[in-house]
């Protein structure tokens, strides 16, 4: 959590005085970062031992050093849009800054996957009877990609979006069912219920989630990624992408697993989609 958010999410525990202080700061942070410390104590109405007093309350120095850690998370991006895009941008540098961080993101999240987890998973995959994919927000289509994968593979396969299905659904399930869960935080209460509920039933819950959240420890099995995003801050861009590719690798480890017979159908399943195109 950067300055700023702490200073929003603490409101409410300050003193009258401190929160004086912290209010004037949300209302205009850059003209906080630009002032003295006499400044700011009259904008808010203050002492200056006051402002001290609030810059130490948020774990730093004084009030240097509460303006440097304050200007870093300005430095963070335009919120709502993505954490490395600046007011300021241009098509050319916003466009090259969204394909760089998506990359940079890619290969923190390959680097942070293990693979044990990804062949377990597979497993599970491979011995259901079927499989369900949730997902909530931006992981909904996330979940929804996934069943267009997995609904060729000639098993049942569903996608639900809305809590109300997903409930039924783990309700109807069995111990040979699997059901995977996503969600970049992990920590959607919903989401958590679910969880808990498909495990009442027995069934095998696969968490494509961040490690240790309270969603990853009502699973049985975790494919978590190191993806440096702050979703609550910031539109949801790289962790999707890392969680689309995620997908790919286990349908692909899901097609090599069943072995050479079962990849001919999938050749014959693409091949009868042609006449649906227009010839080039």
């Amino acid at each position: 959590m950067n300055t700023l958010e702490k200073i929003t999410t603490n409101l409410d525990s300050f003193s009258k005085s401190e929160r004086k202080v912290a209010e004037v700061i949300i209302a205009s942070p850059q003209t906080a970062i630009h002032s003295s410390i006499a400044a700011l104590a009259k904008l808010a109405d203050v002492s200056e031992p006051t402002v001290n007093r609030f810059c130490r309350r948020l774990d730093t120095k004084g009030f240097p050093d509460f303006k440097l850690h304050l200007a870093q998370s300005l430095a963070n991006g335009t919120p709502y849009v993505n954490r490395n895009v600046d007011e300021d941008d241009g098509p050319e540098a916003y466009t090259n800054k969204i394909f760089e961080t998506a990359m940079a993101s890619l290969e923190s999240a390959k680097n942070s996957l293990d693979t044990a987890a990804v062949n377990r998973a597979v497993d599970l995959l491979t011995q259901a009877n079927k499989i369900s994919f949730f997902g909530l927000g931006a992981s909904a289509s996330v979940a929804q990609d996934a069943m267009n994968k997995f609904f060729r593979f000639n098993l049942p396969v569903s996608y639900f979006d809305d809590v109300v299905m997903m409930r039924m659904s783990c309700i109807v399930a069995t111990e040979e069912d699997v059901i995977v869960l996503i969600s970049h935080t992990g920590r959607t209460k919903s989401m958590i219920d679910i969880a808990h509920l498909a495990k009442q039933n027995d069934s095998t819950v696969i968490g494509i989630t961040a490690k240790d959240s309270p969603l990853a420890k009502e699973c049985n099995l975790v494919l978590s990624m190191e993806v440096p995003e702050d979703t609550d801050v910031f539109m949801p861009m790289a962790s999707r992408i890392a969680q689309m590719t995620l997908i790919d690798v286990l349908a692909t480890g899901f097609t090599l697993r069943r072995g050479l017979k079962f990849r001919e159908n999938l050749k014959r399943v693409k091949q009868s989609l042609i006449e649906s195109r227009v010839d080039r």
